[in-house]
């Protein structure tokens, strides 16, 4: 797989509770190639395949057999990975704004989250 296929993968296989960033993926992956547990070959265009070593294979945990992340996935707290994934689609929202939206659109959006983020601190204060 490619870099955002593991990316991908991990997202998916996690349920979307660990959503892994490019900035912390492609370190890893290169890290993993310099200690030899990992190849990388020419893909589609410029993006490179990685693929297991047999050294690398041979250091994969597999002891009890269980997912790595098996216990990320177990910890979380379904109304608080509601709650990301609520925030992760209002970014989403806001970028677009950002894009594709009027000088209007995004001084009215800067106007709503600057009082989001008033009435959420006044909320934590116990005053909201």
């Amino acid at each position: 797989m490619h870099g955002y296929e593991l990316m991908s993968e991990v997202t998916e296989r996690t349920g979307g509770v660990w959503q892994p960033s490019p900035g912390s993926v492609y370190p890893t992956l290169s890290l993993l190639e310099d200690e030899g547990l990992i190849t990388a070959e020419s893909g589609d265009g410029s993006r490179r395949t990685f693929a297991l070593t047999e050294a690398g294979r041979a250091a994969a945990p597999s002891a009890d057999g269980r997912a790595p992340w098996a216990d990320v996935v177990n910890a979380s707290d379904p109304a608080l990975e509601e709650l990301r994934k609520t925030l992760r689609s209002v970014r989403v929202a806001v970028e677009q704004v950002v894009e594709a939206g009027s000088d209007e659109h995004r001084a009215r959006t800067q106007t709503l989250l600057v009082d989001l983020r008033r009435e959420l601190y006044l909320m934590l204060a116990g005053e909201g």
